[in-house]
């Protein structure tokens, strides 16, 4: 992002005490925390200023990157690689008799995922990686905002970019814990880790009903392979931005793999008609 990028873009979220804000948060060296009413949306979404979570808002909350029209609404969601849990307020809001599994390895993630979901009692949030077996993984970030975290099985050595430890687990070994016998939707965005996970999909793969995936090919050769390997009996396939959809027949309505998404419209409330979209309620 550069010098010019950035404000206009807090400017058109938040207006001039957003850019206001950003600024300080630059000087400062240092994350600033905003609470922010969307209209829409039930409660107050956790933010922080100078990070990839503001541009991540954008994407999902205002321009509904994750919005689909199904042909039954879901009754069991997992959102693997939740990061702070916009994708999984987006389904909260339009999905409220869902039970929505948010899944995000990176701790300071991890905390505001729990601030964010804190009010929706259909969210459980965990903090663990998806893999493709149970064991402790090794985490590290390409950022300084935590958005690009991945994992990789420990091989005793200091790594540079390591950010300690964290708990693997398997999809399987999660709907057995908890009781799933299915899942409608399975929202995955888990920087190549994806390859593992699906390579070793064989015990689960048929009891989900329609894939929401980013691909991460660039960061881990063999990402494509193992996904479309994993979806090949899923008939129904679109993009959307960099989301990848796999359905099996009956799970979406006709016609939409074609639907432009600039003409969706979300049915989890009224887009703002406020200048600025987001308001800010609260600062920490």
């Amino acid at each position: 992002m550069n010098l010019l990028t950035g404000p206009r873009m807090y400017y058109s979220l938040f207006g001039p005490f957003g850019v206001f804000l950003g600024a300080k948060a630059r000087l400062l060296g240092r994350k600033i925390e905003v609470a922010v009413e969307i209209a829409g949306f039930r409660h107050p979404v956790h933010l922080r200023v100078r990070t990839a979570d503001v541009s991540l808002c954008q994407q999902i909350l205002l321009d509904a990157q994750y919005d689909s029209t199904l042909a039954v609404r879901p009754q069991v969601i997992v959102d693997a690689g939740a990061n702070i849990g916009l994708a999984s307020i987006f389904y909260a809001n339009r999905y409220p008799e869902a039970k929505i599994i948010a899944i995000e390895p990176e701790a300071s993630n991890y905390a505001m995922l729990r601030k964010n979901v804190a009010l929706y009692p259909n969210v459980v949030p965990i903090h663990a990686a998806l893999w493709s077996e149970k064991k402790m993984l090794s985490g590290s970030s390409t950022d300084t905002g935590h958005h690009a975290y991945q994992v990789r099985e420990e091989n005793g050595l200091d790594d540079q970019g390591r950010c300690g430890t964290v708990r693997g687990l398997t999809l399987r070994e999660l709907m057995t814990d908890l009781g799933i016998q299915h899942i409608d939707l399975l929202k995955v965005d888990i920087e190549g880790s994806e390859k593992e996970v699906f390579q070793n999909s064989a015990d689960w793969i048929e009891h989900v009903g329609i894939i929401a995936i980013e691909i991460h090919e660039w960061i881990r050769s063999g990402c494509n392979e193992s996904v479309y390997g994993a979806a090949k009996d899923f008939e129904v396939r679109w993009q959307r931005g960099e989301t990848t959809y796999f359905a099996k027949a009956g799970t979406v309505e006709s016609g939409e793999a074609h639907r432009n998404p600039r003409l969706i419209s979300m049915d989890v409330g009224t887009r703002p008609h406020s200048r600025f979209p987001l308001k800010i309620v609260h600062l920490m």
